[in-house]
C-alpha cells in the first residue's frame, strides 16, 4: 500500500522538454550584418552629404567642358599649326602665326578701333543704365510699362537694327546729316572717316543693351535695404548724396558683373560692325574693322585658319587682361564707401546743423535782450 501510494500520479500533458538554446555562432553573424548595414547606410549618408552638390552642378560644367573648354583648347591646338580649309593641318609652325599677325598693320588698326568702339559704347552704356535704374526705382506711375518698355530694343534683331542705324546715319541721305543740314551743319561722313563711324556704331550698341543694363541694375538697387535710406533721410542725405553713398557701394557685385560683361561684349563686338555698310569688311581703308572683322576675313576670306586661331587667343589674352583691369578699378571705386559711413557722416553733419542753430537762435535771443 505504501509503495502503492508514493507512486506519482500519471498526467495526460508530457513532461516539457528543456529548451534549446540557439547557437552562439548564428546571434553574433546577424548582429554583424546589422553592424555592417547600419555602416554602409552612414557611409552612403556622407557621400551624399560630401558628393551631391558636385553632381547637381556637374551638368554645367561638363556642358562647359565641351562647348567652352574644348574649342578654347582647339584653337590654341590651330594657331600653332598650317591650317586651311581644303588641306587641313598643316606642319606644325610654333608662334609663327602670332609673329605674322602681329606684324599686320591691319591688326593693329582692328585693335584701335576695337578699343575705341568700346571705350564710346561702355562707359556712357552703365552711366545711362545707372540713371535709368535709379528713376525706375521710384514710385513711378506704370513702373511695369516703363521697364517693360526700356526693354524693347533689346528684343529687335540686331541686324534690323544695323539696317536701320546705317540709314539713318548715311553720309549723303542720312536722316542725321539732313537734321545737321538744316541747322546749317555741313554734313558729317559717318562712313568715310574714322571717330564718326565709332560714334554711329557705339549708339547701335547702346541702344540695344542699355535697357538690359538697367534692368540689372534695378533687380539690384531693390535689394538694397530701405532701412539705409530711411536713415539716411532723416540725417539729412539728400537723393544724390544716396545714391553715391548708398546706392553704388550695395551695387558692387553687381557693376563688377556688368562691367565685366560690357568688356566681354564690347570687345567681341561683330555683327553691328559687320552690317554697318553693304561690304561687310570694315570701310574701305579699315575705319570701323574691329577685331573680330579681321579674324572673319582672314579664317573665311583667306582659308588661313591657324593665323585666325592666332588672331582668336590674342583677343582671347586681351579680354583676359582688360577684365582684370576693369574689376581691379571697380573693387577699388566701389569699396571707398559703405552705408554705415554714410549714416556716421550724416549724423555729423546733423549735430553740426543743429549746433550752428542753436548758436544763431542764441545770437538772435541776446541782440534782442541788448535792443
Amino acid at each position: 500500500m505504501t509503495a502503492t501510494a508514493d507512486r506519482p500520479r500519471a498526467t495526460g500533458t508530457p513532461p516539457t522538454a528543456p529548451p534549446t538554446k540557439r547557437a552562439p555562432s548564428d546571434t553574433t553573424g546577424k548582429t554583424e550584418r546589422q553592424i555592417r548595414r547600419i555602416a554602409f547606410s552612414q557611409t552612403l549618408s556622407r557621400w551624399d552629404f560630401k558628393y551631391s552638390p558636385y553632381l547637381y552642378i556637374s551638368p554645367f560644367f561638363i556642358l562647359f567642358a565641351i562647348v567652352g573648354l574644348f574649342p578654347l583648347l582647339y584653337t590654341a591646338w590651330v594657331s600653332v599649326h598650317e591650317w586651311n580649309l581644303i588641306g587641313g593641318q598643316g606642319d606644325f609652325v610654333g608662334g609663327d602665326n602670332f609673329a605674322f599677325v602681329l606684324q599686320q598693320p591691319q591688326f593693329w588698326i582692328a585693335l584701335r578701333n576695337t578699343f575705341s568702339i568700346f571705350l564710346i559704347s561702355a562707359v556712357p552704356q552703365v552711366a545711362t543704365a545707372l540713371l535709368i535704374a535709379a528713376v525706375l526705382d521710384r514710385n513711378l506711375r506704370g513702373k511695369t510699362f516703363w521697364r517693360m518698355g526700356v526693354l524693347l530694343p533689346y528684343i529687335v534683331a540686331p541686324v534690323a537694327v544695323a539696317l536701320i542705324f546705317s540709314n539713318m546715319f548715311g553720309d549723303q541721305y542720312g536722316l542725321i546729316n539732313n537734321l545737321l543740314g538744316q541747322l546749317g551743319i555741313d554734313p558729317i561722313g559717318w562712313h568715310s572717316e574714322v571717330l564718326p563711324s565709332h560714334l554711329a556704331i557705339a549708339t547701335m550698341v547702346n541702344f540695344r543693351w542699355t535697357g538690359y543694363t538697367a534692368l540689372i541694375l534695378l533687380a539690384a538697387m531693390q535689394a538694397i535695404p530701405r532701412d539705409y535710406y530711411e536713415a539716411s533721410m532723416l540725417d539729412g542725405a539728400g537723393v544724390v548724396r544716396q545714391f553715391f553713398s548708398i546706392t553704388i557701394p550695395q551695387l558692387r557685385p553687381t557693376l563688377i558683373f556688368v562691367i565685366v560683361t560690357s568688356t566681354i561684349g564690347g570687345l567681341q563686338i561683330f555683327d553691328e560692325p559687320r552690317l554697318y555698310d553693304s561690304a561687310g569688311q570694315g570701310g574701305a581703308s579699315g575705319q570701323w574693322m574691329t577685331i573680330t572683322i579681321y579674324l572673319y576675313n582672314l579664317g573665311w576670306g583667306q582659308l588661313n585658319f591657324g593665323r585666325a586661331a592666332a588672331v582668336a587667343w590674342l583677343l582671347f589674352l586681351i579680354i583676359v587682361l582688360v577684365g582684370l583691369l576693369n574689376l581691379a578699378i571697380t573693387r577699388r571705386i566701389a569699396s571707398g564707401d559703405n552705408p554705415q559711413k554714410v549714416l556716421d557722416r550724416a549724423s555729423r553733419r546733423a549735430a553740426r546743423s543743429a549746433a550752428r542753430t542753436a548758436r544763431t537762435d542764441r545770437t538772435r535771443r541776446d541782440q534782442e535782450v541788448d535792443a
